[in-house]
Order: C-alpha cells, then structure tokens, then sequence
C-alpha cells in the first residue's frame, strides 16, 4: 500500500462574484461524446444526435427550458397517441359489430389514425427526423437514423395505402384491407420522449449541486473600516469585499472569502474541505478558507481572494465541468444503429430494383411495395422499451433495497468498475468522534466521565459534545454536576469550579504546563491510542489527575465484508482523505481493513481528490468515487461513478449518481450485482427487439415468392413486432426476482 501527500490546489480562475457567475447563458457548447463538435448556441450535435452541452456553470432557466420542452412534446405525443393506439386496435379485432367501433369505417378509421399521428410524427417527433437527416448528411447512422427510417417508412406506407390503394398487390392485403403502421411510429416516439424527459431531469442535479455549494457561502460580511479616527464595523453584501479589505469573524459565523487571519484565533470547521469532523485551531498568520465554520473564538482577517478566485468557487466549477462532461446512456443503440440501418437500407434498394426488373407486372408495384415492407418490418418498434424498460424495473428493485439510482448511464458505469476511490469519514468511518476508551487514575471510570461530561456540556466541540453523548448513554444528563465559572481556553481546553475544585479538560501539554503531575505509563497509553488514530483528552481536579479519555471515529461494523467482497471482484480500493497523514495511516492500518487497500492518499484538498480521479481514468481505469461529505462532490462529479452514502451531505449526494441511502459500503456490492442484471437484461432485450424482425426481412424482400410464391403477410409483420414487445417486457419484469445479497 503506497503513501501519498499531493500539493495543494492553486487558484487560478478569473475574479467575478460567484452569484454573478451563475446569471449569464453558457458561451461555448460542447457534444460531450464526439470530439471537436462545437457551437456558441445550444442546438443538436450533427453526428451523434444528442444535445451540446455548456462549457462552465449551467443555466438554471435555460435548463427548465429544456425540460419543459421535452415534458410539452411528451405530452403532446402521448395525447395523440392513445387514440391512434385504440383506432389501431380496435381495427385489428376482427369483429367490431359489438364495440364502439362499429360506427367507423375501415376507411374512416384509416383517415383518423393518419390525421392524430399526423402531430405526433411531424409535431412532436419532428426533432427526430432533424437530427436523422443530420445524421445520414455527415455519414454517421446513429438512434436518430435508425427512428427516421423506420417512423418514416411506416407512416408514408400507411398513408400511401389509404390514398392510393391501388399500387399495392393484392398479396399485401388481408381480409380485403391494407395495413396500417401509424400506431407503431406513434408509440416509439411517446416512448423516446419518455425517456429523454427523465433523463433531462436526472442530469438537473448538476444545478442543484452547484445551488447547495452557493448556498455554503455567507451573503454579507462585517467590514471594518476607518472614519475620522474610529473605528467603524459595516456590514456589506460578499460581492462588494476587495482584497485587502478587514473583516470580524464571530463565534458560529460562516467565513465569507479566503484570507488570512490578522488578529485573534478560533477553532474553525473545515468539514467542508477535508472532511474531518474535529475543528481546527487557527491564529494570526494562519490562512482560511470561505464557507468554513468559525465554531468558537472571535478574530479579524485579511481578505485575500474574492468571486470565482476563491476555493468555493473552484469547487463550483470543478463539480460543473465533471458532471456537464458524462454522456448518457445510448451506445449500444448507436453501434447497433450504425451497422443495422445501412444493411436495411441496402437491403431494400436491391429489394427494389430487383423486383422492379425481374418482378411479375406491375413490376414496379411489386418492388415498390416489397421495399417498403423491408423497411417497416425491419422496425424494432420493442426498441423503445427494450432499454427504458430494464432500467426502470431495476432502479425500482433498488430502491427497495435503499438504492437510490439517479439515471441509466449509472447503471451502465458500474458493471465495468475496475477501481474504487472512497473516502474516510463518514464512508469507511461512522463519521462522527465517539469515546473509544476511558482509563481512570486517582479515581473510577463513572467519576472521570461525569465530570469531563459536566464541563464539556458548555462546550460545542465536537469532542466535548462526544464525551456528552457517552455519559448520557447510561446517565440522564439531569444527574451531571453543576459547574460554575466556566472559561475555554482557546489551543488548550476548558476548565470551570465544581464544590470548590477546579475541573480541568484538555491537552496534555496544558496540564504539564500547569505542573500536573502525569505518570509515565499513561503518557505511553495515550501515545499508543493517538498512534491508532484517536483523540486524547485529560481529565483533573485540582492540579490532580484523574485519567485520560480517547475520542476516535470508528470504522462502520459492515465496512470489512462490504471491501472484502469488492477486493475479491478484483476492484482495486484506494483510500483518499483530506485528514492529515497520521489520522488516515490509522485508519488504514487497521487489520480488518488493510489488506483489501491498495494505495493510500491523504491531506488532499477537493481539487486533489478530483486529480487523482483523472489521472487513474486517464491510465485506462474506470472509477467509482464512494463519498460523504461537500469536499468529495467535485470527485464524484468526475468520477465515471459516483457513490454518496445517504448520511452524508445534500451536495455530495446531489454530485453523486447512486446513493446509499443506509449508508452502507455493502451496498456498492448490491449496486454491481444489479448493474450486471440490469446491462444483461438489456442486451437480451435489444436481441428480441431485432431478432424478430430480422426474421422476416427475408420474406418481406421475397426470397420465398420464387419457389412458394409467398410473399410478406402484413399480419406477420404485425404479429413480429408484438411478439418482439411482449419478449420485451417479459424479460425486463424478471429483474424484479433478483437477489442482490
């Protein structure tokens, strides 16, 4: 297992308020799939067919705008389609004496199929026939020909059969009729609108992300200024501080910017960016970071960098620039388009020219109408379910488990993880200090601990509001001494009187300093514990010991067999953290824990973390980033998977794609056995959503006419795309049996 301390993040982004940031529209678009495709105006990209997205932070109108849009087309599509879909299949039943269509002709029923599909196809589709041609223009079939060809082909060949009956030989009738496919270039939009509509919700979360990290920053600060020889404190609004500018922190207050501390000192929560649960002292000289916590002590600070030159907004756009950058789910369609719709095609060119030639008369009749059956039976209409489908039902069965899957493309990452990156605090850890040991001397267990308890009540730090929580587990807090003249003493600890003695909390330097005599075999317990990672507090009375308590973050119980059963995978578990160096080699020495880590990394900022993502991705390797806490959000952002545990923070677990809600390591296990059912069971469907139709391309260009004189049964096509459906949804529903355990 390998050691590592990268540097620091620098900073280097242009100074601009980071609420302003976020007001403009986006000035660049990029095709997060094909390289070097560009624009200065959203639009589609002319190869791939998906939408460019922007380059920096997104626009939170123009993404409502997108959504909207998709949900109005859905709508829309959906209002047309049931009638279609009820007028189809009421003319499919045979006997209509006894139904309401009875009063509707077949050519009537005809006439308003073609009229309601009429603004599904060209109203609510029409992007999809944009995009198709784009496609076919710059020789790049993708999911967009593939829809093109065969919505176009079957609805110009209905409307064909209701205008002009006539050219269709009577081997393409049945009971008198001609076919009609309306209905199935109807539902395969309303389904693809579907699933663009939620996938556009899904990627929303960038947004959201972004607003809960915005949020983290304080809206006004209190500026010292010089007037007349006074001294002046005015509060102002972030965006009008300059570096330079003299600010008061108080006690609970939120830092502003970035700067360094001039006069005073505080203990300031740093959660934010290392994920360490301890506040860490801070003092004249020493620098501090924007969005951070001042938990107790008052100081003046120089503020140094402001807007997007601050650390917060780096991590803004960090988290932006990764999420922005995924591609949605969509390949194994585009390959399958790539090859399928220039075979068919072919296909029914030489259909075509072939029966045009060498056909029966009419000639031409035969192979206009033979081509046209190509292309429409070869119409997966189980398309549109054969992916959609399988997701659904498994992000269903996830979420029962406490799986909560934010989108396809997630479920698409994970069966081909390679590499685990994951945090320590709150992910391998429970992520908040609890009394791990209480050593009494010159006294008992229960008096150490109800005494430092009833001193550390008045105390916010996280270490005292521990040492609280552990006598109030087997006392009421009522029965604690009562203690009077209470003081903390900043670096140090606390103290207060209790029946005329002087109660002590803190440092072992503290009391050596205040000529407390302290045992040797003591001082080497509490160096052994403060090697394993703990935290060391005194306890005395009067100048006389009464024992040391250790405060430690323990590892979860399901943290061992949840990396076990990742390490036998043959995943790779790295451990980074931005807790120092002597914290985090604890964590990972520990035996249960050790032997499934391969590389270790600590004291890394955000940024950091985000950089050691890349660089494993740019060695080939595909990673999840498992993670609680605001300073793991750009890496699980950048990460090919990102996976926040539910007891973490609202910005890791809207960076992130999959979310744990219990909180439990084992559940990245579940994750990978689901996305290998899931990713399976789509491929399967893909298989069934062709087979069937390939089937009978065969029949549909008329290679059985020669020696049966057979030629394509519209039922047959009919009967193809059903039974294709039917093996769909069949296959997808079996998900709902898999045991993830």
């Amino acid at each position: 297992m390998t050691e590592t301390q990268p540097a620091c993040c620098s900073h280097s982004h242009p100074s601009s308020p980071v609420h302003a940031s976020l007001s403009g529209f986006a000035q660049k678009y990029l095709c997060p799939m094909c390289p070097g495709i560009e624009s200065n105006h959203p639009k589609a990209c002319p190869k791939c067919g998906m939408d460019l997205e922007p380059v920096g932070l997104p626009n939170d109108f123009q993404e409502a705008q997108e959504i909207q849009t998709l949900r109005n087309r859905f709508l829309l599509s959906l209002l047309f389609t049931l009638p279609v879909f009820a007028l189809a299949m009421g003319s499919m039943t045979g006997n209509t004496d006894d139904t309401f269509f009875r009063w509707i002709s077949p050519q009537l029923n005809g006439w308003l199929q073609l009229i309601f599909s009429f603004f599904v196809v060209f109203g609510a589709g029409r992007l999809f026939f944009v995009r198709g041609w784009q496609s076919i223009l710059n020789r790049s079939p993708n999911m967009y020909t593939l829809i093109m060809m065969s919505i176009g082909a079957s609805y110009l060949y209905s409307v064909l059969a209701i205008l002009t009956p006539q050219l269709f030989p009577d081997n393409f009738r049945h009971h008198g009729q001609l076919s009609l496919y309306f209905e199935s270039g109807a539902v395969i939009i309303t389904l693809i609108l579907l699933g663009q509509f939620l996938e556009s919700k899904a990627r929303k979360r960038t947004g959201d992300a972004i607003q809960s990290l915005i949020k983290l920053s304080a809206k006004n600060a209190w500026r010292i200024t010089q007037h007349e020889g006074q001294t002046l404190e005015e509060e102002v609004p972030v965006e009008e501080l300059q570096p330079g500018d003299i600010l008061r922190i108080r006690p609970g207050e939120s830092i502003p910017v970035d700067g360094l501390i001039t006069e005073g000192e505080g203990q300031i929560n740093e959660s934010m960016l290392t994920g360490e649960a301890l506040p860490v002292r801070k003092k004249s000289g020493d620098p501090i970071i924007g969005a951070t916590l001042n938990e107790t002590g008052s100081f003046l600070m120089k503020v140094e960098r402001t807007g997007t030159q601050t650390v917060l907004s780096q991590m803004i756009h960090l988290v932006s620039k990764a999420q922005r950058s995924q591609p949605p789910i969509q390949a194994l369609a585009d390959q399958v388009s790539a090859f399928f719709v220039p075979t068919i095609f072919l296909i029914a060119v030489i259909t075509f020219f072939s029966w045009s030639f060498f056909g029966p008369t009419p000639a031409l009749a035969f192979g206009f109408a033979n081509a046209f059956s190509v292309l429409i039976i070869a119409c997966p209409c189980a398309l549109g379910l054969a992916t959609p489908l399988s997701i659904i039902v498994g992000m269903g069965q996830g979420a029962k488990l406490g799986l909560l899957i934010r989108n396809a493309r997630a479920i698409e990452q994970s069966e081909k993880i390679t590499h685990l990156v994951i945090d320590k605090t709150g992910t391998l850890t429970e992520g908040r200090p609890t009394v791990s040991n209480k050593i009494p001397y010159h006294t008992d267990e229960k008096t150490l601990i109800r005494l430092a308890a009833a001193l550390e009540y008045h105390s916010e730090h996280p270490i005292g509001r521990a040492i609280v929580h552990a006598f109030n587990e087997t006392h009421d807090l009522d029965q604690r001494p009562v203690i009077k003249n209470f003081t903390s003493i900043t670096g140090c600890g606390i103290q207060g009187e209790w029946e005329n003695s002087r109660i002590r909390v803190g440092k072992r330097t503290w009391l050596e300093s205040l000529s407390t005599p302290l045992p040797d075999e003591l001082i080497a317990q509490s160096e052994s514990l403060e090697e394993m990672g703990h935290t060391v507090v005194w306890v005395s009375r009067n100048n006389k010991l009464l024992g040391i308590i250790s405060v430690s973050d323990p590892i979860k119980a399901t943290t061992p067999k949840a990396l076990k059963k990742l390490h036998q995978q043959g995943i790779q578990i790295i451990m980074c953290t931005g807790d120092s160096l002597k914290t985090a080699t604890a964590t990972a020495n520990h035996p249960e824990i050790r032997p499934f880590l391969t590389e270790l990394h600590a004291e890394l900022s955000p940024e950091d973390k985000q950089t050691l993502v890349k660089q494993l991705k740019d060695q080939g390797a595909i990673i999840a980033m498992a993670g609680d806490g605001i300073n793991d959000a750009p890496a699980l952002a950048e990460a090919h998977l990102g996976i926040a545990m539910g007891t973490g923070t609202d910005i890791a677990i809207e960076s992130a794609d999959i979310t744990l809600l219990k909180g439990d390591l084992q559940g990245i296990n579940k994750v990978l056995i689901l996305s290998r059912a899931v990713m399976s069971n789509i491929r399967q469907n893909l298989f069934f959503a062709f087979a069937y139709n390939l089937l009978g391309v065969p029949i549909a260009a008329g290679v059985l006419y020669p020696q049966f004189g057979l030629l394509l049964d519209p039922m047959f096509a009919g009967g193809a795309m059903a039974l294709s459906s039917l093996c769909v949804v069949s296959n997808a529903l079996r998900l709902q049996s898999i045991k993830l355990n």
